[in-house]
């Protein structure tokens, strides 16, 4: 028992540490995904939703620190409690997502790791059986170091997870996860290879055959059967290839101008999900940073999911010169995790991205 302890403890206190600390590198994220948690076709709790983004920092914090104090065994009841609370949680709460097909990425690790519902579930069940392994086995839980070094070490994990989750918060994830980090190529992101696997379907035919049904099984075709065709059902039992980037467009006026847009050699993309819960202050910033970008032969786009309405009083209150296209609020959330910010491409090639704090370090 003693060794499957110290075996439990490295393992969970190591994966709670990683977890957390992905999570921790992009809050606004986490905090996106709680949101969808939240919604009216999950749990049902939008009250909470305006509270996700304060949510997920603590969350994610005490994810960490939990596993900080059981690698050092310091506090051990606390932190096996705390443990055993957290992964039963998470557990009905993938469980949940898995049946009902609520949420198709629980966001454990983030955009780092990608996990189907199910495969979400199992983690967690996996993981709380070694909790358990923890639970039953508490008494040989010691302390690495004396009290006041453990203190020491719980506290400066706090403090540096605090100071981490400011500084991303007020600019951008230290490390990129996305398909449009500095670097990446939107139109190979969008994609697909020539040998890329193709989707599995099963067919389900129906048919009536001497007054009676009958289902004939096939992969596609259509079955030879000596009676009334009644109905066919299809499933999906294999999927197929998905790109990277696969929900990307820029529409004015119902026609997607992406195409056009990313084939500039020198573009400016001014990105604000919701205009409606921008940073107003920054526009101000972004007028300048536009205008000296189109002095340079830049082409200049703005893109939100906001109306017309919204973008035509932004553009009047705050003198930017360039029009909002379309797109997609999960798609933008996902490009930038700020409101606003700004990318500079070229021929689609993400070139510089900037959280609007950094606008000042754009350059031309």
């Amino acid at each position: 028992m003693k060794y499957l302890v110290w075996i439990s403890r490295i393992f969970v206190g190591v994966l709670f540490i990683i977890s957390g600390l992905i999570k921790l590198n992009d809050p606004v994220g986490f905090s996106f995904k709680l949101e969808e948690y939240f919604s009216q076709g999950v749990l049902d709790l939008p009250f909470l939703m305006p509270l996700a983004l304060s949510i997920s920092i603590f969350v994610v914090i005490v994810e960490v620190i939990l596993g900080v104090l059981l690698l050092i065994g310091f506090k051990p009841k606390f932190t096996i409690w705390s443990l055993l609370l957290m992964i039963v949680f998470f557990t009905f709460l993938t469980f949940y997502s898995a049946y009902f097909n609520k949420v198709t990425d629980c966001g454990c690790f983030g955009d780092a790791v990608k996990l189907t519902p199910w495969e979400s579930f199992t983690k967690d069940i996996i993981l709380l059986v070694f909790i358990l392994i923890l639970f039953f086995g508490r008494k040989y839980i010691t302390p690495l170091f004396n009290a006041k070094t453990n203190w020491i070490l719980a506290g400066v994990s706090l403090v540096a997870c605090a100071l981490f989750a400011n500084h991303v918060l007020n600019h951008l994830p230290s490390v990129d996860f996305r398909p449009y980090k500095i670097g990446a190529n939107i139109q190979e992101g969008m994609s697909v290879p020539e040998n890329a696997p193709k989707p599995l379907y099963e067919y389900a035919w129906q048919f009536k055959v001497n007054g009676e049904e009958k289902i004939v099984i096939t992969n596609g075709e259509y079955p030879k059967v000596d009676g009334e065709f009644i109905g066919v059902e299809t499933t999906e039992i294999q999927k197929g290839y998905e790109p990277p980037i696969h929900d990307f467009t820029i529409e004015q006026n119902g026609e997607d101008m992406a195409s056009l847009i990313l084939e500039e050699d020198k573009m400016v993309m001014v990105i604000a999900y919701d205009l409606a819960k921008s940073n107003y202050e920054a526009f101000a910033d972004v007028a300048l940073v536009t205008l000296k970008a189109k002095e340079k032969g830049y082409a200049i786009v703005g893109m939100s999911a906001s109306s017309n309405d919204w973008a035509n009083k932004i553009k009047k209150e705050y003198g930017l010169d360039f029009d909002f296209y379309f797109t997609d609020e999960t798609t933008l959330k996902t490009i930038v995790r700020s409101n606003p910010a700004i990318l500079v491409l070229e021929r689609g090639t993400i070139q510089q991205k900037v959280h609007y704090n950094d606008l000042d370090k754009l350059k031309f």
